[in-house]
């Protein structure tokens, strides 16, 4: 049984600023925990890295002295769970941290349900990516919430993040035209040529709201943001009578005053478009549908499992890297979905 446990923590005493920077976070060193009835110890072996995480910090739902919050992918250790057995694996919320207890009396965020993975089924990373709660993100708000129609064009920003990558191809399969927005050229070639999107556009390029609006000749239909700032200014002007925006994220703003309240602000900006467009506006938040995660599986799953829909992971190694690959994923400086492990794999 481990003795130790380290784990990533809000620095004490220091307030937070726009974005973290190298003083943000302090790795502890402590007991490891011990599970009471009704609890399990399990060693986390991946750390899912998501933009929302630092809206958890800057509104103070972690503390000091805790682990940063984080979702996890992680293996039983020692078990006082009926059902539950050492060397199982599962979902949790370990947080960054080498190991964590799971069960009653554990706090965790009310829709983020652990339960025991199958690795017989596929990768169990994906349990924090594509078939897990990123995934039900990119289904309820291209599918259920923008409500896409064959014919149509799609717009998704950051398309070659965890989220976009998969929104897309849904969009894709119900036989929308899908035009990404991302950073780098080998991002949008991965884009096109990967993910089987019609067209992408750079952010970085000076041109960008040009090329969006030739990449686009029938407007925008549906638009999943991710991003906000220049890249919501450059879809606005395109949205067709009728379309449809669902709000994922604001990445662009989370290191503002606002933060993750900027909401109001982007759509006080594109409230004269809205209006004289019918153009319906809708706020995400996954934990919302939970109750649609078995239809989501339902739908999705055999779509990964025959490649339809393809995913890929940007996976850091060891502990000690997270806060740099947190700063990092922020900035759009990752490759596909953000992960840390932080111990082996047994199933690969």
């Amino acid at each position: 049984m481990p003795t130790n446990n380290r784990f990533w923590t809000l620095s004490s005493g220091r307030p937070l600023g726009g974005w973290p920077d190298e003083g943000t976070f302090e790795l502890v060193e402590a007991p490891a925990p011990e599970p009471a009835p009704g609890q399990a110890l399990s060693r986390t072996i991946y750390v899912s890295l998501d933009p929302y995480q630092w809206g958890y910090k800057r509104r103070g739902v972690d503390k000091p002295g805790q682990p940063c919050h984080a979702r996890t992918v992680s293996q039983v250790v020692e078990s006082r769970i009926d059902g539950l057995a050492p060397g199982d694996f599962v979902f949790n919320t370990n947080g960054w941290s080498e190991y964590g207890l799971m069960g009653e009396g554990v706090p965790r965020p009310a829709y983020m349900i652990p339960r025991k993975l199958d690795p017989r089924r596929g990768r169990i990373s994906h349990a924090v990516g594509v078939l897990g709660m990123l995934g039900l993100t990119a289904y309820a708000g291209m599918m259920l919430m923008a409500e896409p129609k064959s014919g149509e064009t799609a717009v998704v920003s950051a398309a070659s993040g965890g989220v976009g990558q998969i929104a897309g191809q849904l969009a894709r399969e119900r036989g929308l035209r899908v035009v990404g927005i991302a950073g780098k050229p080998e991002k949008c070639r991965f884009v096109v040529e990967e993910l089987g999107y019609d067209a992408c556009v750079s952010h970085l390029s000076p041109d960008m709201a040009a090329e969006l609006k030739a990449a686009c000749p029938r407007g925008v239909d549906v638009y999943f943001e991710n991003v906000g700032g220049a890249v919501f200014d450059a879809v606005l002007p395109l949205f067709n009578a009728g379309a449809r925006m669902t709000i994922c994220g604001l990445i662009a703003h989370y290191g503002d005053a606002a933060g993750v309240d900027s909401r109001a602000a982007l759509m006080k900006r594109g409230e004269p478009v809205f209006q004289s467009r019918g153009v319906t506006v809708k706020d995400l938040f996954v934990g919302d549908w939970i109750a649609r995660h078995d239809e989501f599986m339902a739908e999705v799953a055999p779509l990964v499992a025959l490649g339809r829909i393809k995913y890929r992971e940007d996976i850091r190694q060891g502990l000690e890297t997270i806060p740099s690959a947190f700063s990092e994923m922020l900035r759009g400086a990752n490759f596909g979905k953000m992960l840390v492990q932080v111990s082996p794999d047994p199933t690969l």
